[in-house]
């Protein structure tokens, strides 16, 4: 199996050296930079499985880091470190296009289990189809996070283009709110639950030109997608 790939955004020393170290003894490949200027340089010669950014950076913060690879149309799977704890930096972290949230202080077998979690979805991501998905009269391009109607263009999140997918995959089937909460935010965290309601508002407000789509909300259980 290739080593896992990672590229580590962090301008604290110490912090840097104890999680490089930490991860290198289990087994990832870690390059470390100190700022989104030079994280945007190193994917210019380089390719990686997975980022883990820290928010607050000289130069270049993380958030604009990744609204950067994503407007590219890069979908490696981020993973945010930060020592905000505000509900609204963390929903920036999301919006932003990042998959994951760590605050500091954190433990090192925590973070070990969250890289984890996203690389079983890096594949996925590397290899989605280039054909459209059909949602009503839309095309639905998950790789570039697109959705077309009627020579229409709408560019979509990171985070709603993964809502939308998973909608896709069980259209006119119920999609399990908890199972979806834990598999794109980590865990089922009332906080987490407000946001993915927000983005499924969104998702509404986007598809809302074909008047036959619909996401339905079955109250305590889930969504379905009906079109």
């Amino acid at each position: 199996m290739r080593t896992p790939e990672l590229l580590f955004l962090e301008d604290d020393p110490q912090l840097s050296k104890i999680v490089s170290e930490t991860l290198r003894s289990r087994g990832f490949a870690v390059t470390h930079l100190i700022n989104g200027e030079q994280g945007l340089e190193a994917f210019a010669a380089s390719t990686f499985d997975l980022c883990i950014v820290d928010v607050m950076m000289p130069f270049m913060d993380g958030f604009s880091f990744v609204k950067t690879l994503r407007a590219s149309g890069n979908t490696i799977p981020v993973l945010f470190l930060t020592a905000r704890s505000q509900d609204k930096d963390v929903a920036e972290g999301y919006q932003s296009g990042g998959n994951d949230y760590l605050r500091k202080p954190f433990s090192l077998e925590e973070l070990i289990f969250r890289i984890n979690e996203l690389l079983k979805r890096s594949p996925q991501l590397k290899t989605r189809t280039t054909q459209p998905l059909s949602v009503g009269g839309f095309q639905f391009f998950a790789e570039r996070q697109e959705l077309v109607y009627l020579g229409r263009s709408i560019r979509l999140s990171h985070k709603e283009s993964e809502l939308l997918s998973l909608l896709v995959e069980c259209k006119y089937q119920l999609l399990d709110r908890k199972t979806t909460l834990i598999k794109l935010w980590g865990n089922d965290s009332p906080f987490h639950a407000r946001t993915m309601d927000v983005f499924i508002s969104k998702l509404r407000k986007h598809l809302q030109a074909d008047q036959n789509i619909e996401i339905i909300n079955v109250r305590g259980l889930g969504y379905k997608l009906i079109d």
